[in-house]
């Protein structure tokens, strides 16, 4: 369903990203009235039964002259992550603000880190944790013309590691990218021009599941329970492996329930699973 005239225009518009109350929806277009080739968008509405409003620019502190694009909105609406020009040919920025209601502040680079020269940074999704930044790059050491990669942090306070290739498994020799993780974490879907697809260019998924057997023996039983005990209350990434796949800093009854639910089952007693 087309979002109308409204929405859109004869200009190109696309990359959306909706907000986790579906009430404000970011874009990238080159319409007229912008600051560069593609400005960052939104539209907004009252409750998720009203039609889409005017869109709003969202202003020099966001936009330049060399052109914004592929928003991502946080979870709780107070980062957009997109890509724009940088020290690479594009690189990946942030702004902020304090509240949902505030203006944007002014852009900010994620830096040398994150970031590549002189290479194409771009297509973020943030989680809705915010601890893991998914983007596609054509930076050396890919598997293609593009190649996806992530990037994290142990907390939204703390520094953006070194990204990392999402491998073989997922990349191709083709160009994969435009990444968007799913709210729980589950699911990445991905753009990609590999073969196998309808088209030049079409939609792929990829589940990403946690590693629950945890001292990797092929069952998982009473010695991963364990282990998980043996690091309650702890950091440990091995461990630390729900709410969502790759944790949320710390081992405790989420990441215990997530381990009970994948108990291997006694081949005498189908229903009985193995415990301590």
């Amino acid at each position: 369903m087309n979002l109308g005239p409204t929405v859109n225009t004869s200009a190109p518009d696309h990359c959306p990203s909706v907000s986790a109350d579906g009430l404000s929806l970011f874009f990238e277009s080159k319409r007229a009235g912008g600051a560069g080739s593609a400005d960052v968008w939104v539209t907004t509405r009252d409750t998720k039964d009203d039609p889409w409003g005017a869109p709003m620019n969202l202003g020099p502190t966001v936009n330049g002259p060399s052109g914004d694009a592929c928003p991502s909105i946080s979870s709780d609406g107070l980062s957009l992550f997109f890509r724009a020009d940088g020290f690479g040919r594009k690189d990946l920025w942030v702004t902020t603000r304090a509240k949902s209601d505030d203006d944007w502040g002014p852009a900010v680079n994620l830096g040398a880190t994150v970031n590549t020269a002189p290479f194409t940074d771009g297509g973020p999704s943030i989680s809705t944790d915010g601890l893991m930044l998914f983007f596609h790059s054509d930076r050396p050491g890919g598997y293609g013309d593009s190649d996806l990669y992530v990037t994290m942090r142990a907390t939204t306070s703390d520094p953006w590691s070194t990204p990392v290739n999402l491998g073989p498994t997922i990349n191709s020799s083709s160009h994969d990218g435009a990444p968007s993780i799913s709210d729980d974490g589950s699911t990445l879907f991905f753009g990609s021009k590999r073969p196998g697809g309808l088209g030049s260019g079409d939609l792929w998924q990829v589940s990403i599941e946690p590693i629950v057997d945890l001292n990797s023996d092929g069952i998982v039983d009473s010695a991963d329970i364990c282990i998980i005990i043996d690091h309650w209350s702890t950091d440990e990434s091995l461990c630390d492996v729900a709410p969502m796949p790759w944790g949320d800093g710390i081992v405790d009854v989420k990441d215990l329930v997530l381990l009970a639910e994948h108990l291997t089952i006694k081949e005498d007693d189908p229903n009985e699973p193995i415990l301590p």
